[in-house]
């Protein structure tokens, strides 16, 4: 049996942002323009008015100052309100493939390999472009890498249940090194003229390398521990797939974007997760006042302070469970990866942490790490 070690990690943000004030100018144009060309079914109740949202609003409910997107300027359209990306041909690299690589490359650095050493690439993430092939298989190709490489979807909780898998075949010997890698372009399911909904999601991409400890070229995590657990609910739903076509309404349905009930979400998730890690952690005879750093999935502030108390005993002091979702807006199942890569170099040899993803599913993953 082998130690697995988190050797390196890597994040690609794009180039583009929509602040919160440049998000409800658009959705308030929107909501006008709406109600307007409804005028008359609003008026006989028919359908509801879309009401204004608020820069405030979206910070109090979220703690979201701003997101990161592939593309700006059809999210802002009052009369579009999502993406423009641009079509590729099927000999072009992806969308999710270039900014895949974008990470893998960064994380590959830091860990001091190349391409061409790994052994295993699993893309684990919430919106993939297309079925088949896979987009893991399509990064594996472009790395140059060998071995085998397959997608993986749990939702938000992808990259720590990736992480699962790529630890455990290293820990058994059939996989060397392997890339963890999450691309998340969420602005295309987000339904972003939604006023409950419309802030939420941001783009970007993570990647992280695993190699056996013993392999390691410089500093690294030892991965002690990983657990993953599900519990099927509908109150984060994604209709849209491959059937589609074979019902009877095609039409542009409300629940073919993005849709949750984020009340209930937020009364079930927390005790999930919460009763999650402190079962983990007694499971493998940890305590909580051995652990430096929580890094959670950046889905909502409130959320994260909340399981970071439960989790510690204690309110957290600044930086031990830090938050990037003010910048970064919720990015699925790279939340947490991004949190770990841009919050973890100063720790000290020895210094213990708990990496955790949670979503829709529902799902939650932990991993038990130690600076080595």
């Amino acid at each position: 049996m082998h130690m697995p070690a988190i050797t390196g990690t890597g994040v690609f943000t794009p180039k583009e942002t929509v602040t919160n004030d440049e998000l409800v100018a658009a959705f308030n144009a929107h909501a006008d323009l709406f109600n307007t060309e409804n005028a008359e079914a609003i008026a006989a109740g028919e359908i509801e008015a879309k009401p204004h949202s608020s820069a405030e609003f979206i910070f109090s409910a979220s703690g979201i100052e701003q997101r990161y997107v592939m593309e700006k300027s059809g999210v802002l359209d009052p009369a579009r309100m999502y993406p423009h990306l641009r079509e590729r041909s099927d000999e072009e690299v992806s969308i999710m493939a270039e900014i895949g690589l974008d990470a893998c490359t960064t994380a590959l650095e830091a860990a001091g390999r190349t391409g061409a050493e790994v052994d295993l690439v699993i893309c684990a993430a919430s919106n993939h472009e297309r079925a088949y092939p896979a987009i893991a298989i399509e990064i594996q190709k472009e790395l140059g890498a060998g071995g085998f490489a397959f997608d993986m979807n749990v939702a938000c909780s992808s990259a720590t249940f990736g992480i699962q898998a790529a630890a455990d075949m290293i820990r058994s010997g059939s996989v060397r090194c392997a890339v963890v890698v999450s691309p998340e372009i969420t602005s295309g399911h987000l339904e972003w003229r939604d006023r409950d909904c419309h802030f939420i999601f941001g783009d970007v991409a993570t990647a992280v390398v695993l190699e056996r400890a013993e392999d390691a070229q410089g500093a690294h995590f030892l991965v002690h521990s990983t657990r993953c657990a599900t519990q099927f609910s509908n109150n984060i739903r994604n209709n849209n797939g491959f059937l589609r076509r074979t019902r009877d309404a095609m039409e542009d349905r409300r629940d073919m974007q993005f849709m949750q009930n984020g009340r209930k979400v937020f009364k079930e998730v927390l005790p999930l997760v919460s009763t999650h890690i402190a079962e983990h952690m007694t499971g493998e005879g940890w305590r909580s006042d051995e652990l430096k750093r929580v890094w959670l999935h950046q889905a909502n502030k409130a959320m994260n302070d909340f399981i970071g108390k439960k989790v510690l005993g204690r309110t957290p002091e600044a930086g031990e469970q830090p938050n990037i979702l003010q910048d970064y807006a919720n990015t699925s199942s790279a939340g947490s990866i991004i949190a770990f890569s841009q919050n973890s170099g100063d720790l000290a040899p020895g210094d213990k942490g708990v990496i955790c993803s949670f979503g829709a599913g529902y799902s939650v993953g932990s991993v038990l790490v130690e600076r080595a």
